[in-house]
């Protein structure tokens, strides 16, 4: 699953990239909050799934060169 995951990713554009890494900070933050005031989440696990995600994109920002867009969080 990471292989397809993988090529998926690396076949966007820098842009859907910066675009799906705006969407996945504001989910993380948003699940990261619900579960500070003890919400009650239906997948515990989605919030290890979302850092990995975060941490492929950044990386293949990076490889690319386009760090100057990835760094800022």
């Amino acid at each position: 699953m990471m292989i397809k995951e993988l090529k998926e990713l690396r076949s966007m554009s820098n842009e859907d990239l910066l675009k799906e890494l705006d969407n996945l900070r504001t989910e993380y933050r948003d699940l990261m909050t619900k579960i500070a005031t003890g919400g009650a989440v239906e997948k515990p696990a989605r919030a290890r799934n979302i850092r990995r995600r975060i941490a492929r994109i950044l990386t293949i920002l990076r490889e690319r060169g386009a760090r100057e867009y990835a760094i800022t969080r």
